[in-house]
């Protein structure tokens, strides 16, 4: 009888962390489909904001800046580790076994601020986007699920809540595991990439049921063909590695400079605050320069690309610009869809230069450079194939993406997320040791 019971304990055990993780991955869904919803009303009342009058154009120079000063200030004071995209959060917190560590990092306050401030910094025009953010807004569910539950393998939970929050945000399953992998893991386990895996069915059902399918950038299935369309893919993944190393590098050397001119100051947050605030002026000044291009996401001006509408010559730059000083100003909001944008941009320019089809240049524009940038081909391969249904062209994509990655892994060493992921781990073990000397 005992053992009988013992077992029906044990099994409802079983149970119960599976209901409690099944329910995580769902609401990882649900979640990204609203922050989305949020995310596209903030940018479109921006828009609506400035296209108000004749002069309301200038309203950025006012509302940038003091935008973004509001995030930092947020993000310094309300919602710390809320920062910059979310996904070296989520890598940091996988290398850090003190649950109070893991919490300064991931937590539902976190995902809270984050979404808040994200959709804040689109209300203001700045060039992020709502993809990055959805990954550590996915961790901190599932993190906050494995406490409910009394679920282990915390590394493999964030992994798994990382990967669905990927999959809902673009709907991209595949995308979401090959990145969980690839990306966030770096290794391969089987018992947890059946947590990623189920993670992403489960949030990608929840997603599909309140918004239906759909493709992200609709259906683009140009073909290679031709010396001209290979010469395009060799532009597109060598020039978007290029351009992409020069992103990230550039973004990890001045962000430590940042970093160690803040810490130097009596008062961080205030120097956080104003150098926010003039990114922000820097943001206006593109924006306004660029007939409002720059502002927000970029994903008409990617989508049209794709549909194969060409884009101005020097887009592609003046929106890696914007989306350059709107990472090292500190606010929370991702670079995915800006990156897909630059892509798209630099891949319209190859193909008007080269007499190739835009929607073509597009894509491998877009391949090369966010490969270039995050330094992940596989992830970059599979998921502008899922977002753009170009099977046809599943060769070329995979050759530009490879490209862009050798490009970039010759001129810049460090992977860009896991290069931003260390202050955070730092952090994290320096405010661990000083818990452990205080308590002793």
């Amino acid at each position: 009888m005992l053992r009988r019971s013992r077992a029906l304990s044990g099994s409802w055990r079983m149970w119960k962390m599976r209901l409690v993780f099944w329910a995580g991955a769902g609401a990882i869904g649900v979640v990204s489909v609203g922050f989305a919803w949020l995310a596209d009303r903030a940018q479109g009342l921006f828009h609506t904001i400035t296209h108000a009058t004749q002069w309301t154009f200038l309203l950025p120079l006012l509302l940038t800046p003091a935008g973004f000063a509001l995030c930092a200030l947020l993000a310094g004071k309300v919602f710390p580790a809320s920062q910059g995209s979310g996904i070296p959060q989520a890598i940091a917190a996988r290398h850090i076994d003190d649950p109070a560590g893991r919490s300064r990092l991931l937590s539902m306050r976190i995902a809270i601020g984050k979404v808040l401030l994200t959709a804040i910094g689109l209300l203001c025009g700045g060039s992020i986007g709502r993809e990055g953010p959805t990954v550590q807004v996915g961790a901190s569910i599932m993190l906050f699920c494995a406490r409910i539950g009394g679920m282990a393998r915390a590394d493999g939970l964030i992994l798994a809540g990382s990967a669905a929050g990927i999959a809902a945000a673009f709907n991209t399953p595949l995308a979401g595991i090959v990145f969980a992998i690839e990306e966030m893991s770096k290794t391969y386990h089987s018992r947890v990439n059946s947590l990623v895996l189920i993670a992403v069915i489960v949030s990608g059902l929840a997603a599909l049921g309140l918004v239906g399918s759909y493709t992200y950038f609709g259906t683009a299935n140009p073909t290679v063909s031709g010396l001209r369309d290979w010469m395009l893919v060799g532009l597109c993944g060598i020039g978007g590695g290029a351009f992409g190393a020069l992103f990230s590098a550039g973004a990890l050397t001045l962000m430590r400079r940042i970093r160690r001119w803040t810490q130097l100051s009596a008062m961080p947050l205030r120097r956080a605050v104003l150098l926010a605030a003039v990114c922000g002026l820097g943001v206006a000044l593109i924006g306004i320069l660029t007939g409002g291009a720059t502002y927000g996401t970029g994903y008409e001006q990617a989508r049209g690309a794709v549909e194969g509408e060409a884009l101005p010559l020097l887009f592609f730059a003046q929106k890696l610009a914007a989306s350059f000083l709107t990472m090292i100003s500190g606010i929370p909001g991702g670079i995915f869809a800006p990156s897909l944008s630059v892509g798209a941009g630099l891949g319209s320019t190859a193909a008007s230069l080269t007499g190739s089809s835009i929607a073509l240049g597009a894509i491998l524009g877009m391949a090369g450079y966010f490969a270039g940038v995050v330094q992940a081909p596989m992830t970059a391969f599979v998921i502008i194939m899922e977002m753009t249904a170009s099977h046809d062209s599943a060769i070329a994509i995979m050759t530009a993406a490879m490209l862009g990655y050798a490009t970039s892994r010759l001129l810049s060493r460090e992977p860009l997320y896991h290069g931003l992921s260390r202050p955070f781990l730092a952090e994290a073990i320096r405010a661990s040791r000083a818990a452990e000397r205080s308590t002793n």
